[in-house]
C-alpha cells in the first residue's frame, strides 16, 4: 500500500528519511556520483527502505536541497526565541554561510539531477525569504538595524557569499563579510 505524498510519517520512517538526507549531503558533497547503494547503507537504511523514500537519484538530490534550505530557514525563528535580534541575525548569516558552501559542494550534483532552469532556486526561495523577513523585523522592531531594508536589500549585500571558493579558507573570508554587511545594516538604527 503506497503511503499518500502528504501523510505523516511514522516516527521511524522519519528518523530514516532524516538519517538518509544527512548521509546524502555529506556523500553528495564528496562526489555528485556517490551510489545510492552507499548512502542507504552509510544510513543504516535498507535499499527497498531508501527507495520508498527517494525513488531516483533526481528525487534525493532535490530533497537534500529542500532539506538544507529549511534548516536553515527554521533557523531564524529558534534563533530569535533565545537571542537578541541583532545577535540572531548576525548567527543566522553564519548558518546561511555554511548552507552556501555546502550547496556550492553539491552543485554538481544538482547540476546533474535538474535540467530545467531555475528549478533549484524556486524550492527554498519561499522559506529563506520568509527567515530574512522575519529576522529583518525583529531587528528593525528592536531598533538594532536602519529602517526599511527589504529582504531583497539584504540578499544583495550578502551576494559575496556565493563568490567564494568554498575550497579555500571560506570561514575567515564569509566571516569579514558579513560583519561588514552586519555593520552596516546597524549604521543609521536608531538604538545606536
Amino acid at each position: 500500500m503506497q503511503q499518500k505524498k502528504d501523510a505523516p510519517l511514522r516516527s521511524d520512517a522519519q528518523r530514516n528519511r532524516e538519517r538518509i538526507l544527512e548521509v546524502a549531503l555529506a556523500e553528495l558533497t564528496r562526489s555528485a556520483d556517490a551510489p545510492l547503494s552507499a548512502i542507504a547503507k552509510k544510513a543504516g537504511v535498507g535499499q527497498g527502505t531508501f527507495y520508498r523514500h527517494f525513488p531516483n537519484r533526481e528525487s534525493l538530490v532535490l530533497e537534500v536541497y529542500r532539506y538544507e534550505v529549511q534548516q536553515v530557514a527554521d533557523a531564524a525563528a529558534q534563533l530569535l526565541e533565545n537571542r537578541a535580534p541583532d545577535r540572531a541575525l548576525r548567527e543566522w548569516m553564519d548558518r546561511l554561510a555554511q548552507y552556501a558552501m555546502a550547496k556550492a559542494g553539491l552543485a554538481d550534483a544538482m547540476r546533474k539531477a535538474t535540467t530545467a532552469r531555475g528549478t533549484l532556486t524556486s524550492l527554498g526561495h519561499g522559506a529563506v525569504t520568509s527567515a530574512v523577513t522575519l529576522l529583518l523585523e525583529a531587528n528593525e522592531e528592536a531598533g538594532t538595524i536602519r529602517p526599511g531594508v527589504t529582504p531583497d536589500d539584504f540578499v544583495l549585500a550578502i551576494a559575496g557569499l556565493w563568490q567564494i571558493d568554498p575550497h579555500s579558507d571560506w570561514q575567515q573570508r564569509a566571516g569579514r563579510l558579513l560583519d561588514l554587511v552586519m555593520d552596516g545594516l546597524r549604521a543609521g538604527a536608531p538604538s545606536r
